[in-house]
Order: C-alpha cells, then structure tokens, then sequence
C-alpha cells in the first residue's frame, strides 16, 4: 500500500513557520520529560530517609518504563495519536504526569511509590511519541534533523533532574517538585503556542489488521530491531551511570560554585548526548540514516566496554562518560524518522507509539538488571554487558541499508 502524502505548501511559506513550531515542540518536549528521572536524582536520600535500597530504587524506574509502556501501547492500539488531537493528548499527559510525580511526596510505602511511577510513566507515554509526530508534521525533507532536536530536548528534559538536585543539595522533595512544574509548563507550550504543520497525517480509520502490515514489513522490523538495540543500553546507562559517577566523585564540590560535582557530571553526560542528537540528525540527513545509527552505536557499544576497564580515576572516568553520554543516544531520533519513512503514513502516529513502546519494554531487563550484575561482578562487567545491544543494532542497520525499501530514508540516502 503506498503512503498517502500531503501536498508540498509553497516552499517560502515553510522556513520560519518550521523553525518556530520545532523550537516550541523542542523546549515542551525538554519540559514534559522532566519527571521520567526524578527518583534516580534523589536516589541517595530515598535510601537516607525511607530506606530504599539499590534495588527498590531500580524498581521505582523500572515502573516508569513499565507505565511508558503500557501507555504507549494503549495509544497504539487505541489509534490515540490519530483519534485525539496530538498536541491536546501531549497537554493532557504532562499535566497528570506532573501530578503522579509529586504524588508519593510523604508516603514511605514502597508500593504507594511504585503506583506513582508507573502512573508517571503512563501519562508521559502520551508526551514523547505524540511530539514526534507533531513536529513530523512540519517536516518531510530535514525530518531527521528535526526530531534530532526533539530527542536532543528530550534527553535535556530526562537529565534536569540531576541538575535540580546539583542546584537544590539540601531539599529532595523540591527537587521533585521542580521536574512537575516544568513537566506541566512543557504541556501548556504545546498546547497553548504551536500549530500544525503542512504534514499533518490525516487520521486513518482504526483497522488493526492493516495497522500491522503497515509495522510490520522486513524494513519497518530491522528499524524497529535497530531501536531495540539502542534501547537495550540507552536507559540502562542513564539509569546507572549518575549512580556511578557520584560514587567515583564522591563528596567533591565544582570549584568556586559550590555543586555536588557527582550530580552536576551526570547532567553533563545528558547535555553532551543532547548536543549529539542534533549533530546526528543534520549527518543523517547528508550520510544516510543506516550509517549514522552504526557509526553512533559502534563507539557508544564500546563506551559501555571501555568504561570498566580505565582505572576509576576521576580524570578517565569522565572522559569516557563523556564519550558514552554523547553517542548513547545520538542515534535515538533516527530509528523513529525511518519509522515514520517505513511505516504506512496514516498511522504514522500509532507506529511512532508502538515502536517506542517495544523498545521501553526491552529497557526493564537492563535496568533492573545491571545492579544485580554490578553487585555480583562489578561496575565493568554490568557496563560491558549493555555492548549486546549496540551489536545487534549495529547488524539490524546494516541489513536495512541492502533492502530497496532503504531508499525511502533520507530523500534516498538510505
């Protein structure tokens, strides 16, 4: 079935009209995302004053994947993104997802925290695909580079709270509190300040079983199979890394501001990664989506391997973190551009979702896992374990760049 494609507006009317719609969508997706991380910022005084350990902290984020993933599908499933105004469904979802992030704040119940997140979780899946799919629509030529951005402010938006908590030393719950107020400021940008563009995919009748021909062909699966990859290591390394870092810093303070050096480091591996985003989309857009994604894999797989064989100096400890943070996700955006190049366009939206969705399903097993290998073997085997990921992403690519469908990526760059 061919994709139906919306007729090109005249080209002078699109440059400032895109560039301020991508700006608005960047900064209410950098807002939205605040909450996904705020537990793993207050890790340590969650230990401190409710006793979570290691493990039950790992569960509070693995509940947030879980919750992502269960809202994502239920936006697939439910044609969300197409039913419900894309910019009115992100809006909805940050304000509750703000909401369930302040929630647990004075309960010291496992489980009270463990529903809070999942809820979390839940309402953020109604933030990111749906942003992707607003800004898609003001874009066809340059949609790389575009979503680039809108992972890069993702990933900016998913680091904050260790800024928060670099800021705010003293007070976790304010850290807390700080995330939900720039989770529900991104909702009201994206409702109250951007448009749609000239792209918008018209909403499709809800036809499951065409819905998953249209996911589910050989290039749309090796996309789908090179996420799959990327997420194997992406949240885990997120999750974890920070954990690593302010134990390697230890109590150490940035000279002449006084921040927890530990804390403000693991923000720096988050700003660096969404940098990289935006360098990945505009290469994607002159090399081809395939190359790009191998290339961001390839040093990111043997980051995760270098990390625990330098000596845990401060010094090469951070280099490598450096390293790590900056091509860990800087092939994120194009495995969704080439879903949405792969994917039968009216459900453009609906595929956005269940792809993520599949992808922050598969993030669970390394998260809640690489503690336990950590505590059985070591930061650098659990860290060099999450090299799997990128391999298979790697080959994933590698195979879609030899299918004729490849040609469809990047006006043919594959």
């Amino acid at each position: 079935m061919k994709n139906a494609r919306a007729p090109a507006p005249p080209v002078a009317m699109l440059p400032d009209g895109r560039r301020r719609a991508l700006a608005l969508v960047a900064l209410a997706t950098l807002g939205g995302l605040s909450v996904w991380f705020s537990t793993n910022a207050v890790a340590s005084a969650l230990g401190d004053e409710l006793g979570f350990d290691d493990g039950q902290v790992a569960w509070l984020t693995i509940a947030v994947q879980f919750g992502f993933v269960a809202g994502t599908f239920t936006s697939a499933l439910a044609n969300l993104a197409e039913r419900v105004h894309p910019r009115r469904l992100v809006a909805i979802a940050c304000l509750l997802a703000a909401a369930a992030n302040v929630a647990p704040i004075g309960s010291s119940e496992l489980s009270v925290w463990l529903l809070a997140r999942f809820a979390t979780g839940f309402f953020l899946g109604g933030v990111y695909p749906p942003a992707m799919h607003v800004i898609s629509g003001w874009y066809r030529r340059g949609r790389g580079f575009a979503l680039g951005v809108v992972v890069g402010a993702l990933t900016l938006g998913s680091g904050s709270p260790h800024l928060f908590r670099a800021l705010l030393t003293g007070d976790w719950q304010v850290t807390m509190a700080a995330a939900s107020i720039v989770t529900a400021t991104g909702g009201v940008v994206m409702w109250a300040l951007v448009r749609d563009g000239p792209f918008h995919a018209p909403p499709g009748r809800v036809r499951p079983a065409e819905f998953w021909r249209g996911v589910s062909g050989r290039a749309p699966l090796l996309a789908l199979g090179g996420y799959l990859g990327h997420m194997w290591e992406l949240y885990a390394m997120w999750a974890w890394l920070p954990v690593y870092l302010v134990a390697v810093y230890g109590d150490r303070e940035l000279p002449w501001l006084g921040l927890a050096a530990g804390s403000s480091a693991a923000f720096g591996v988050f700003v660096l990664g969404a940098a990289s985003c935006v360098i990945a989309g505009l290469l994607s857009e002159r090399y081809g989506r395939t190359l790009v994604t191998a290339v961001a894999m390839i040093v990111s797989g043997s980051s995760a391997i270098a990390i625990g064989l330098v000596p845990e100096t401060v010094l090469l400890v951070t280099i490598v973190a450096a390293v790590w943070g900056a091509t860990v996700v800087a092939d994120s955006a194009q495995f969704s551009a080439a879903m949405t190049e792969l994917a039968d366009e009216r459900y453009r939206g609906s595929a956005l979702a269940f792809q993520t969705g599949a992808g922050f399903l598969l993030t669970a097993v390394t998260i809640r896992g690489l503690p336990a290998v950590e505590s059985a073997a070591g930061w650098g085997v659990a860290f060099a374990l999450l090299a799997i990921g990128p391999v298979f992403g790697v080959l994933s690519m590698l195979l879609l760049r030899r299918l004729p469908e490849a040609a469809r990526l990047a006006d043919g760059l594959r």
